[in-house]
């Protein structure tokens, strides 16, 4: 039985570990507070098309009573993940994955990118670099995570929509390690497909999240609200084009126009972006993994990203007045 280890089970971790564990697979989910305790207690409960089950997920407070698992899911805010990798190595084994299950830019990036000639760690994502010292890019499997999940209370979770989990390897080779990972999220009940090219999925879905993300706090809007306002929309153009500069510059083309990428976000009009629901809640806004990653990233090309930039500046002050970053 494989043994899989969620840390941080949030929205999707709890969807993802509660799944898993529906599916066959040996789970253990690393949380805290109240998580921790209901899941304890009472286990993990999942709300699909309207059902209640349960599903038997072991809770640890810790990695090191998580012990070494065969795939390590890390579902922690991008931002949380390089205070967290001093306390990783108890889960990891010479053959361990590690798969990143979040909005941020991917920490791995420039593992095995070819011909990119920059430092493959980025400020706004691991200044430090110790996610990769101390993970390791060679456990690396990429991901792009398209379900939405919530919390509805300790040891509960809903999922919203969405089924697929796109993974990749950095080299883009089809290896039996991916495949392995697709046919268990496959097991799971999720859509799994295997990319040889991960990166411009990658690039894809971050043109997105870059540009509803911060908007949509300045804005405290839904995705349909700002798509049904024209000059929003516009910006939302502009910030995605800045973007999609960025992906060519370094390689990879994006293959959806901004505004077609729009258009398949109104089945999600009624949605709030993860950036508003984690300022509303108080916590700390993922912007600089997310968008700043995007505008570091130029700089090193020396292209200019002034709409992300001037929509960054504002969205950070307004979280920190609020008390929701640094």
């Amino acid at each position: 039985m494989t043994s899989v280890c969620v840390h941080g089970v949030g929205a999707i971790g709890g969807l993802l570990a509660a799944k898993l564990a529906l599916g066959g697979a040996k789970v253990t989910g690393i949380c805290r507070g109240a998580q921790l305790e209901a899941i304890r207690a009472r286990g993990l409960t999942l709300i699909e098309r309207g059902e209640r089950v349960t599903a038997q997920v072991r809770a640890a407070a810790s990695p090191e009573e998580a012990g070494q698992q065969d795939i390590v899911f890390l579902a922690a805010k991008s931002h949380d993940l390089p205070g967290i990798a001093p306390s990783l190595r108890p889960l990891l084994g010479p053959e361990t994955l590690v798969v990143t299950v979040g909005n941020g830019f991917p920490w791995w990036y420039f593992f095995r990118a070819g011909g990119s000639n920059v430092n493959p760690t980025l400020s706004s994502v691991d200044s430090r670099g110790a996610l990769w010292r101390l993970i390791g890019p060679e456990h690396a499997i990429g991901c792009v995570v398209y379900p939405a999940g919530r919390v509805v209370s300790p040891g509960v979770v809903e999922h919203v929509y969405g089924s697929r989990f796109s993974v990749g390897e950095p080299d883009g080779q089809v290896t039996e390690r991916v495949k392995r990972l697709a046919a268990l999220l496959t097991s799971a009940g999720f859509e799994a497909p295997v990319r040889q090219d991960i990166r411009t999925e990658l690039w894809t879905k971050l043109a997105l999240n870059v540009a509803l993300n911060p908007v949509s706090l300045l804005a405290q809007a839904t995705i349909g609200q700002m798509l049904d306002d024209a000059a929003i929309v516009g910006t939302l153009e502009l910030i995605m084009n800045e973007t999609a500069a960025v992906a060519a510059a370094f390689g990879v083309r994006i293959p959806i126009q901004p505004r077609q990428l729009l258009d398949l976000t109104r089945p999600l009009a009624l949605h709030k972006t993860s950036m508003l629901q984690d300022f509303e809640a108080g916590r700390r806004i993922e912007i600089d993994p997310i968008a700043g990653a995007v505008a570091e990233l130029g700089r090193l090309r020396n292209l200019r990203t002034p709409v992300l930039d001037a929509t960054c500046a504002m969205a950070r002050l307004r979280a920190r007045v609020a008390g929701c970053y640094g």
